[in-house]
Parts: structure tokens; sequence; C-alpha cells
């Protein structure tokens, strides 16, 4: 099997409401959709989701590596070699990690396709049957994000990612407001996204976070300081987890040889897709560190390609990824796996994904072949 055809398109993912973080607010989100066809006529999907305060890629960059340098080193290749085919993107640019996932995806849905079994059979075989879905509050004024939980709850969630990481004592207000209305059983995360910037500020936090039960504290500091992380660790109660700070083997070899975490939340745009992000759940559950699959909030297809990753590996523990109960349109149809307050996957071939190519033609900014 060989690929004869890369198509891009450029597309803007409609949010039902803003996307609200530390450092941005997304008003939709900017994706690339990879369709790579083979000279058998499969065709298998990928997307980039890039992100330029964490991979370093925009979505214009991303593109133009995709267009110029990816798409016509992989014509002619065979997508079942999943390593040599990273070895090929490795040795042809650094790093561009949400690039290099959309190939990867691509590759692994098509190869599941041509054997007739999912992408998580490639991976080990299903280990989970199913997982919590876990909502995630943008960040509000402490009454509207207790309120947004309240109605969740009714919806039948269990589990909250907060995102903080405005101000301190803000933060530890809001994340106050949504366990007193939510009460003790249910499951709140808190995710600063780099907000709180060093160890001194988020000890302060620390102080009073570690009455309200939270289930895990999320890359506090600034993504690169990991002997913050340290610290903070060796001084808290609250489970600590980091994000921003764990995008290849290199920075899991440090958070291993320097404990610096109780958990890891693997991305595949933050990795380059699937094959690695395997590679660092084995690293993970080598050094007894537990591991979450979470989102750069993708569509149906990277949405996907995270579960298929996590319900095949038993040290992954949570998943985040909620792009596709976000969107107001989407372009495929993971929605329909989303029962809450969990995920089912199907058994269909490769991601299990069917793409709606009108809607896709609809999202689209602009367009690209390859051959």
């Amino acid at each position: 099997m060989k690929i004869k055809k890369i198509e891009l398109f450029a597309v803007n993912l409609p949010l039902i409401q803003p996307f609200i973080i530390s450092y941005a607010t997304y008003p939709n989100i900017q994706s690339i959709i990879v369709k790579m066809t083979t000279e058998c006529g499969l065709v298998g999907w990928g997307e980039s989701v890039p992100d330029e305060h964490i991979t370093g890629e925009t979505p214009h960059s991303a593109y133009a590596m995709l267009k110029n340098t990816l798409a016509p080193l992989m014509i002619g290749q065979n997508p079942m070699e999943f390593e040599k085919i990273h070895e090929l993107m490795d040795q042809s640019v650094h790093r561009a990690p949400a690039a290099k996932a959309a190939i990867d995806m691509a590759c692994f849905d098509v190869t599941g396709k041509k054997l007739n079994v999912p992408v998580y059979q490639l991976l080990g075989g299903r280990y989970h049957e199913k997982f919590p879905v876990t909502h995630v509050l943008s960040i509000e004024e402490p009454e509207k994000m207790a309120n947004e939980a309240e109605e969740k709850v009714k919806e039948g969630y269990t589990s909250f990612k907060m995102k903080v990481g405005r101000d301190v004592m803000g933060d530890v207000k809001r994340i106050r407001a949504v366990r007193e209305r939510v009460g003790e059983d249910i499951a709140i995360r808190v995710d600063v996204n780099q907000g709180w910037g060093n160890s001194a500020n988020t000890l302060q936090a620390l102080r009073h976070l570690e009455k309200l039960g939270i289930d895990w504290l999320e890359q506090p500091v600034a993504q690169d300081d990991i002997d913050a992380m340290v610290e903070i660790k060796s001084k808290s109660t609250v489970p600590l987890m980091i994000d921003e700070g764990i995008r290849d083997m290199n920075n899991m070899r440090e958070i291993i040889a320097k404990r610096a975490a109780d958990k890891v939340n693997i991305k595949l745009m933050k990795c380059g897709g699937i094959y690695p992000a395997v590679k660092l759940a084995t690293m993970a559950e080598m050094a007894g560190i537990e591991c979450q699959i979470g989102s750069m909030v993708e569509s149906s297809i990277g949405s996907a390609a995270g579960f298929h990753v996590a319900f095949s590996k038993k040290i992954i523990k949570s998943v985040e990824l909620t792009g596709p109960v976000k969107f107001s349109k989407d372009i495929g149809d993971l929605k329909d796996s989303y029962i809450i307050p969990h995920i089912q996957l199907n058994e269909r071939p490769g991601l299990g994904v069917s793409i709606d190519e009108t809607v896709l033609t609809e999202l689209t900014q602009y367009s690209d072949s390859i051959e």
C-alpha cells in the first residue's frame, strides 16, 4: 500500500461559546484537515490543531509545513510503516509536532481500514471499555462558572476541569465557588495553563486549595520550569500534573529523573501524533506516573485519535477530549459516542469516524492537493 495523494483543508471550527484560558480566548478553532488517499483507493483522515504558545506553530505555518515539506515527502511511502514515516518527518524538519500529528493520524486511520480493525487494535488492543467525560469550564467570574457547573451536573456530568490562571486569589474564589455549588462528590481538576508563573504564587494558592478536595493541579508554572514543579510537588499534598512541560521524550526523561509530576497530560498535537504518544505513555508507565490524554480542542478526527490511544493503555487513567461537544458544527460524527457521563468508542475500522465532506467544504477557508 502506497500513498498516492494528500489533500489539505484549512478550516474554522465554530464553537458554541468562546473557549477562554489563561493566555488566550478562542472564538473558533483553526484546524488543518488531512485527507490521505492510497493507490488502492483507501482514504485516511488526520488533523492538525497547532498552538503557537505550546507547539511553536501557527495554523499558517503548520499548513505551509504540510503543503511544502511533509505531504510531498509522504507520496509513494507505505502508511503502515509508522516508525519509518516518523523518521522521515523528523529527518526533514525539527519539531513541528502538530503538523506531523496530522500525517501520523491519517496513516493510522488508513492502516486500520486496510486491516479492517479499529486503531486501538494496532496499539495493543482495547483495555478500557469507557471513560468518564469531563466538562471543561472556561475562565469566567466565580458565579458564572458555578452556574455552568451546576447546570452540567444536572445534565449528568460528574467531573470538571476548571480553567484558571488570571490571578491567584481570584482563581481561588472561582474554584471555591464551583466546589460549594456542586458539592463534595463531584470531581474537580484545576488547570492553570502556566498562569501562576512560579512556585511562590502556586504554593500561596495551594494553601487554600488543599481544603477543597481537588483531584489535581495542572501546569501552574511556566512550561520549561521543571524545577518549580519539583518544588511544588515536594511541598503540597495535591497531586500535580504537567501539561505544557511534556512535549517529547526528552521532557519525559527529565520529569522522570527529577520526579517532577504525579501525572502527565499527553496531547497528540504536542508530541507528533499517535505513535509518539504511545511511546510517552510507555515511558510514564515504567516510572509509575499516571497519564491523561488531553486536547487542543480538535474535531472528531483528532479527538478520535486521542481516544484510541487512551482506550488501549492501562496507564492512561483519564481523558479530556471534548472538542466534538464544544462545536456547533463538526466535520465528523464522534459526538454520537458521547453518552454523558461517559464516552464509549465504536468498533468501526481505523479511527471510526465518518466524515461529512459537505460540512468540510463549508468550513474550509482554503485547500491544496499534493500528488
